[in-house]
C-alpha cells in the first residue's frame, strides 16, 4: 500500500471519528470557569460535591477514605464556612453526597454516601441521611450531627465499587452507579427506606460507560449529568419521564476541562449551569469550575 494512500485513510478516519464525537456533543453550556483555587489543606481529596438548599450560593463537600466523618460548608471561594462532624460514624470510604426531600416534607435532607469499595470487599453500604442545616454570619463553624438516618443496603447482584449517589426530589427514591464496569449499572433504592435494618438496591439497566464517579439530577427532574474522569454526560427532556426512561437514551458529552482527579460535579442550586471539583494533586493545580448554561 502506498504511503500516501496509507495517509489518506488515517486522515479519513480521524476527521469520521471526531464528526462523530461532534454529534454527540452539546453546546448548551459555556466553557468551565475557574471559580477558585483549592488551597485549603482540609480539603485535599474531595470526592463529593453538592449545592445546598438551606444555605443559597453555598456547596456541601466531604473528602473520601482515610479522613474524618466531616461534611464542608463551602462558598464560591473554597472557604469553610461550617464543618458539620457525624457523631460515632468513620468514614470509611465516602464517596458522594446529595441534598434533598426526605420524611419530613417541610425540611430538606443531607444524604451522605458510604459507598465506595475499591476492592469489592464489602457486602453492606451506608446512606447517612439528617437535616440539612442552616448557617448564617456569626454562628458556630463547627457543629455535631447526632440526630441521623442510617440506610443500610447491598446491591442485589454482587460486590462491587460505586461512587455516584443520585436523588430523585419528585419521588424521594435514591439511586447508585457502579464504577469500574464497562458497562456501569443503575441501582434503585424505592423511598421509604427502612432504618437500621438492610434493604436491596435493585438492579435496574446498564449505561454504556465506565468509571463514573459522581453525578447529579435537577430539582425537576429532567436533567442528569454524571462523570467520569474525561467526559462529563448529559441526559434532558422537555417530557414527563422516569429517572430510568430519561437514562435509556444516550447522552451528550459536555466539553470537559480535564481535572487532576476530578471526583465531584454538581447542579448550581438555581439551576443556572453545573459545578465540579477535583482533589488535590502535587503536580497540577485543582480548581473550582462552574460550566454556566448558555
Amino acid at each position: 500500500m502506498k504511503a500516501s494512500y496509507l495517509f489518506s485513510l488515517i486522515v479519513l478516519f480521524m476527521a469520521c471519528s471526531k464528526a462523530q464525537t461532534m454529534r454527540n456533543q452539546t453546546d448548551a453550556f459555556l466553557p468551565g470557569a475557574k471559580i477558585a483555587a483549592l488551597e485549603n489543606k482540609k480539603l485535599g481529596e474531595i470526592s463529593g460535591l453538592e449545592s445546598s438548599t438551606n444555605n443559597p450560593n453555598l456547596l456541601w463537600a466531604h473528602n473520601d477514605s482515610g479522613n474524618g466523618p466531616e461534611i464542608f460548608l463551602l462558598n464560591d471561594k473554597l472557604e469553610i464556612k461550617l464543618t458539620c462532624e457525624l457523631a460515632g460514624v468513620k468514614n470509611r470510604d465516602w464517596e458522594d453526597i446529595a441534598v434533598g426531600p426526605g420524611p419530613d416534607s417541610n425540611k430538606n435532607y443531607v444524604y451522605v454516601a458510604e459507598i465506595g469499595d475499591n476492592d469489592a470487599v464489602y457486602q453492606e453500604k451506608f446512606i447517612y441521611r439528617f437535616e440539612e442545616p442552616t448557617w448564617k454570619e456569626g454562628m458556630s463553624d463547627k457543629i455535631t450531627i447526632s440526630a441521623f438516618d442510617k440506610i443500610i443496603f447491598h446491591l442485589e447482584d454482587e460486590r462491587k465499587d460505586t461512587e455516584t449517589l443520585l436523588i430523585d426530589a419528585k419521588t424521594k427514591n435514591l439511586y447508585v452507579v457502579s464504577k469500574r464496569e464497562e458497562p456501569v449499572y443503575l441501582y434503585e433504592l424505592k423511598y421509604p427506606f427502612k432504618i437500621n435494618e438492610a434493604i436491596t438496591a435493585k438492579k435496574l439497566i446498564s449505561l454504556p460507560l465506565t468509571k463514573i464517579v459522581a453525578g447529579d439530577i435537577s430539582a425537576d427532574g429532567k436533567e442528569i449529568i454524571m462523570k467520569n474522569y474525561d467526559n462529563v454526560y448529559y441526559w434532558n427532556t422537555t417530557t414527563e419521564k422516569s429517572i430510568t426512561e430519561l437514562l435509556r437514551e444516550e447522552p451528550k458529552e459536555v466539553p470537559y476541562e480535564i481535572e487532576p482527579q476530578g471526583e465531584s460535579i454538581t447542579w448550581a442550586a438555581n439551576g443556572s449551569g453545573f459545578y465540579t471539583l477535583s482533589e488535590k494533586n502535587k503536580k497540577k493545580k485543582s480548581f473550582l469550575y462552574f460550566y454556566e448554561r448558555k
